[in-house]
């Protein structure tokens, strides 16, 4: 009934679920928490979607990769602007919070388009690799939906790095916090549209990390 609406609920939706879990009951009181966890939502539905949808994109699409000069490249590449078209139609929910709660704009949003191509190319290499498995491992997609889950929480989208406070644990955490590709794209767009509380001497921002990567 509502079509495309549902691209925009959804992470609203879902971003309503985390925001009582995390501020309500478990009391995160990190400034304007909702609209840095809505700003970590939005791409990582887009990944984990396209992730979960393209593992057996090429199964799906027997019947054409068969047919003689269909590349089957086409397929995951399908299911990633699909789901793109969904993380856009999303955005406008993030700006209407930014506007409201006068999260002002910062230089550092020119560099959202860049996140969103290296979010693109790594969501396609990955969704290659996986595809290609799967059409040999069927039970990849059902080990997939179990680590999607705990790739979501090894990613700082319903906490913050300050939270983690990484200084004060073993060196190996950190380490395998940077092995996470969605990490480092993470902190980019949180870095792009939060980036006046970094100036402002505020989390989640005032470690001294890179912009992305």
């Amino acid at each position: 009934v509502l079509g495309f609406m549902w691209s925009m609920l959804n992470p609203f939706l879902m971003m309503l679920v985390y925001w009582l879990v995390f501020s309500i009951y478990l009391r995160n009181g990190m400034a304007n928490y909702h609209v840095y966890l809505f700003c970590g939502l939005l791409p990582w539905v887009w990944f984990s979607a396209s992730l979960l949808e393209g593992c057996n994109c090429i199964i799906a699409g027997s019947n054409l990769v068969k047919k003689v000069m269909f590349p089957a490249e086409i397929l995951p590449v399908v299911v990633i602007l699909s789901n793109l078209i969904h993380f856009v139609l999303g955005l406008p929910i993030l700006v209407a919070f930014l506007v409201v709660y006068k999260v002002p704009p910062g230089l550092n949003l020119l560099a959202f388009p860049l996140i969103v191509v290296i979010q693109f190319l790594f969501t396609f290499a990955l969704m290659l690799l996986l595809s290609a498995l799967s059409v040999h491992l069927r039970d990849i997609q059902q080990i997939l939906n179990n680590l999607v889950t705990l790739w979501f929480f090894m990613t700082p989208i319903v906490y913050s790095l300050a939270d983690l406070n990484l200084g004060s644990k073993p060196p190996i955490i950190s380490f395998v916090m940077n092995l996470n590709p969605m990490k480092h794209i993470m902190v980019g767009y949180h870095r792009s549209f939060l980036q006046h509380m970094a100036n402002q001497g505020q989390e989640p921002f005032n470690l001294p990390i890179p912009w992305i990567g």
